[in-house]
């Protein structure tokens, strides 16, 4: 019962992520990768910000004033995030996800969750990291064969 909301979220940002990537892969007929990730921004914070009201307090003004350091970070982060995909996939294709997402588990789960915010990691996970770094090493070599 423990997982079943984690998944369930994880189901959510899976089939935003899919959404994102065909859009990203569908952008490669526009000359200006940034405007086309400012443009579908726009849209992402016009969505949030109408849903916002469903998750609880609507206080914009006490989010910018003690919370703007993370504000940047966050928004700094979400623009590589959107940036680095766009050139990822308009230039390479959605396949190469695979090496996002692996990458995104060193970086996010080891760097950021384990070492900077000393969050538990068992064996179970540290296999799972592993597996994952074997799938991009055998994801490289199918590349190579192609």
């Amino acid at each position: 019962m423990k997982i079943i909301l984690p998944v369930l979220f994880a189901l959510i940002a899976a089939i935003g992520n899919a959404m994102f990537a065909l859009g990203q892969k569908k952008s490669v007929h526009y000359d200006n990768g940034l405007l086309f990730i400012a443009a579908s921004a726009l849209i992402a914070f016009c969505l949030a910000v109408l849903f916002a009201p469903a998750m609880g307090d609507f206080n914009i003004g006490d989010i910018a004033k003690n919370h703007w350091r993370a504000l940047l970070l966050s928004g700094g982060g979400l623009f590589l995030t959107y940036f680095g995909f766009n050139l990822l996939y308009s230039k390479f294709g959605v396949s190469q996800y695979v090496l996002y997402a692996v990458i995104s588990i060193i970086t996010t789960t080891i760097i950021v969750g384990a070492l900077w915010l000393k969050e538990p990691i068992n064996i179970y996970h540290k296999v799972a990291i592993a597996l994952a770094i074997v799938a991009v090493f055998f994801f490289s070599i199918g590349q190579s064969k192609i």
